[in-house]
């Protein structure tokens, strides 16, 4: 079991949770992850009666080959969208994805409660310290490279094993730093061949050693619809099966477009496991 402390909110992992994906983006690989507006409040909405303990909101692309967004402009895209979503659902707990320190500390002041940094503080020089000032938690993810070049042919001589070294690393980085929470993330097509994917995904309880919770972000990516030779809208029914072999392997949370099937999936594993 995991606690963690999000602003005052204890989030308790007994049993894997889900994290529901909310891009206020133009141009994120999934079209179906694209909320505006009014859109982006009955999507939060029902992925909260569905079931989601969390709700990671994005303002900037990081599909292989995207090009940075600056950040002024996620700043105006994300700090708005996390102020309606926690002023209209107020014990709802908000992840805010952005390697900009800046972003980061504006969106926990308009209500995020989580960090979610693909770059684990590495694009940021005080990414860290402003975490640790914050007082949140912290998702520290595995990423060769940035998304503009980290597809061009990463290589490694043995990927869990890099993954593991640069976990132990980063994780006395930011203790050191002051940030208490952490959760980690191996980043799943975050420099990654699907051979390199699908090896992390099979030697997923060897992060367990670090008594970090794990997520997993699967969802509707090329590992999926490459092997299957499908589409990203096709490609729901292969995540359930990727999700359903994170949680046999070790998954916390599943960062997931699509919360009912990622909910109904524990539902089921948690009941097979008992």
């Amino acid at each position: 079991m995991f606690t963690l402390n999000c602003k005052g909110k204890l989030l308790v992992i007994e049993k894997p949770v889900v994290m529901g994906i909310l891009n206020v983006t133009p141009d994120s690989f999934y079209p179906g992850s694209r909320v505006w507006g009014d859109l982006l409040l009955d999507r939060a909405q029902t992925m909260l009666e569905q079931g989601a303990a969390i709700l990671d909101i994005g303002g900037q692309s990081t599909r292989p080959g995207s090009l940075p967004v600056d950040e002024s402009e996620e700043l105006q895209r994300v700090v708005p969208a996390i102020a309606s979503v926690c002023s209209h659902f107020p014990d709802c707990i908000v992840s805010v994805d952005t390697y900009y320190a800046g972003v980061a500390r504006a969106a926990v002041e308009a209500g995020a409660s989580i960090v979610n940094d693909i770059s684990a503080g590495n694009a940021s020089a005080n990414m860290l310290s402003t975490v640790a000032a914050l007082g949140v938690p912290f998702v520290v993810m595995h990423m060769k490279g940035m998304p503009g070049d980290m597809q061009q042919n990463p290589a490694y001589e043995d990927v869990c094993r890099e993954v593991l070294d640069f976990f132990v690393r980063k994780t006395a980085e930011c203790t050191q730093a002051g940030i208490h929470d952490l959760i980690l993330d191996p980043g799943f097509g975050f420099g990654k061949t699907i051979g390199h994917n699908f090896e992390i995904l099979k030697n997923l309880d060897l992060f367990k050693i670090l008594g970090r919770p794990l997520i997993c972000g699967l969802s509707r990516k090329s590992t999926v619809y490459r092997t299957l030779g499908i589409s990203p809208e096709q490609a729901l029914n292969g995540t359930t099966v990727l999700n359903t072999l994170s949680l046999a392997n070790g998954a916390h949370i599943l960062r997931v477009h699509d919360v009912l099937e990622a909910v109904e999936a524990i539902r089921l594993f948690s009941a097979y496991s008992v």
